[in-house]
């Protein structure tokens, strides 16, 4: 007699199970455990449905997790520059990248002088503080 099922199917082994108890039926992930996830994704030589494969979500949901925390990290604002040209000293017919000790800003009445050394979230957090309104 022939079998009732098709044997030519592949068979899927099971090598763990994660039992959500109570009302609960979605798993939360806090933003620190899916930055680290989507970390693990981009690692040179992960594949992405490899990772999620391994961590229990489908692949598109790793790829949104991946847009989220893009869009968390990213640079929220622009600032706009004007570029004014002042007249080269006439000793010094090359201003060498290394002399230059840093940029000044105006915004409003307000004028800001940004060193060498200065990290991007400094610069960043002061010149929202001279855009906030008084």
């Amino acid at each position: 007699m022939m079998d009732r099922y098709p044997t030519n199917l592949p068979i899927i082994e099971q090598t763990r199970a994660e039992v959500l108890s109570g009302p609960e039926r979605r798993r939360r992930w806090t933003f620190e455990q899916k930055a680290r996830v989507v970390a693990e994704s981009l690692a040179p030589g992960a594949v992405a449905s490899d990772v999620a494969r391994r961590h229990g979500i489908h692949p598109n949901q790793l790829y949104g997790w991946r847009r989220e925390v893009r869009a968390a990290t990213a640079p929220t604002e622009f600032v706009a520059v004007t570029v004014a040209a002042e007249p080269m000293a006439t000793a010094s017919p090359l201003i060498r990248p290394d002399a230059v000790s840093g940029i000044e800003l105006r915004i409003g009445d307000a004028e800001l002088r940004i060193g060498r050394d200065v990290e991007p979230g400094a610069i960043m957090a002061a010149i929202r503080a001279l855009k906030a309104p008084s």
